[in-house]
């Protein structure tokens, strides 16, 4: 069971080795992650742009349909 674990551990070692990172390991302090930071605010922007696409359309579109059925 020992040799298992062992094994397990080393083969997800050499795998995260092989694995290509968002940042680059040759840099230091917060350059190391400018990828990583500029990817995050990259998400964030288009979260924001997004959620205001979707509560602009959601605010039309009830508005629209209170128009059309405010005359019973």
């Amino acid at each position: 069971m020992l040799a298992k674990t062992k094994n397990f551990f080393s083969e997800v070692k050499t795998e995260l080795q092989k694995a290509s990172w968002p940042w680059d390991p040759k840099e230091k302090g917060f350059k190391r992650y400018k990828e990583l930071f500029d990817s995050t605010g990259v998400v964030i922007i288009s979260m924001l742009l997004l959620g205001g696409f979707v509560s602009f359309f959601d605010f039309v579109l009830v508005n629209v349909v209170h128009f059309f059925t405010r005359f019973h």
